[in-house]
């Protein structure tokens, strides 16, 4: 049995797998749990991050208003499921006012990293690349340097220092609703200049995995693991009436997370309720954060749904293993 190197988290949102369900992950019966009218000036909340935080979890929230700008909200709750969102987003300091300008803001994660909690985004700058923040307290955030030149979406640091860099997942893209997408992992000294970029995956061109055939993108923060770092990742497949975003997993090497060890050959979760189904933009699961309870190996999964919406599933460290490794690529 493979086991999550990690904290134990005894307050993490949990509903058993219902009685012969087939599949490795399962939906929270009352989703969506945050609605797309949260807050008064919300059109859509989705593609969100949470984390736990003091004696109870923090999260920073994609907010698209009603004049459909795209920014991102910090948010708390004690159980992970009922929020309270801010009414207005982070104001960011920082040192270059050039960089803390904005344009948009995007698909936030949020990854605890030492002493402090760190948020990467999909930011604007001359197109999209990936913004980095730091925050103690989830009111006063510091932003530091973009950390690629545009184009770049989905940036996802990992929890610890990798060979005493830290290291992100990101996916280079373009400007518009991007066509294309491999995963690749980089690493910094400082989180300021970022090298050492190593091909992790792309696409499956077969009609064997057709799900992630078109673009993938890394998804929530990688969970260590006693096997390797366990990734969940949104794949794309283009139809006759647009592209279907699900999930899968993979199971990258501890020190050298370039190197995937398993992969899903079928989707974990894929639209299939109404809520995913029908939205701003049909047909999409896009998960963002995970929580993770190393005693237990429960993880629970928030996930945006239609770009309108956010959802909760659920899964365990053994099921997606088992998974992965019963239907690997």
């Amino acid at each position: 049995m493979a086991k999550i190197i990690g904290k134990e988290l005894a307050n993490i949102p949990w509903q058993e797998k219902p009685q012969d369900y087939p599949r490795p992950v399962w939906r929270y019966t009352e989703n969506p749990i945050i609605d797309r009218y949260a807050i008064p000036t919300s059109n859509s909340i989705f593609n969100s991050a949470v984390v736990p935080f003091e004696d109870g979890f923090a999260g920073v929230f994609r907010c698209d208003s009603l004049g459909v700008s795209m920014d991102i909200y910090a948010g708390f709750s004690k159980d992970a499921i009922h929020w309270e969102i801010n009414h207005e987003p982070i104001r960011f300091e920082g040192a270059d006012p050039e960089i803390l300008n904005r344009e948009y803001r995007y698909d936030p994660r949020v990854c605890f990293i030492e002493d402090r909690y760190y948020i990467t985004w999909c930011n604007g700058y001359h197109g999209p690349t990936i913004g980095v923040a730091y925050t103690f307290d989830f009111k006063t955030f510091v932003q530091l340097e973009n950390a690629f030149l545009p184009y770049n979406r989905n940036g996802v640091l990992f929890p610890r220092k990798i060979d005493g860099k830290f290291a992100m997942l990101s996916r280079p893209s373009d400007t518009g609703h991007t066509p294309f997408g491999d995963i690749f992992y980089s690493q910094s000294p400082d989180l300021e200049y970022w090298g050492r970029h190593r091909f992790v995956m792309g696409t499956y061109g077969g009609d064997a995995s057709a799900w992630q055939s078109v673009k993938i993108g890394p998804g929530p923060v990688p969970i260590e693991t006693d096997e390797g770092w366990l990734l969940i990742y949104h794949g794309v497949l283009r139809t006759c009436s647009g592209f279907v975003y699900r999930m899968g997993c993979a199971l990258l090497d501890l020190e050298q997370p370039w190197k995937v060890k398993y992969r899903s050959k079928y989707y974990i979760l894929g639209p299939a309720t109404d809520y995913e189904l029908r939205g701003d933009v049909p047909n999409v699961v896009f998960p963002c954060a995970t929580l993770t309870d190393s005693a237990t190996g429960r993880i629970a999964i928030y996930y945006g749904c239609a770009d309108t919406v956010t959802g909760l599933a659920f899964t365990t460290i053994d099921e997606l293993m088992t998974w992965m490794k019963t239907n690997s690529l």
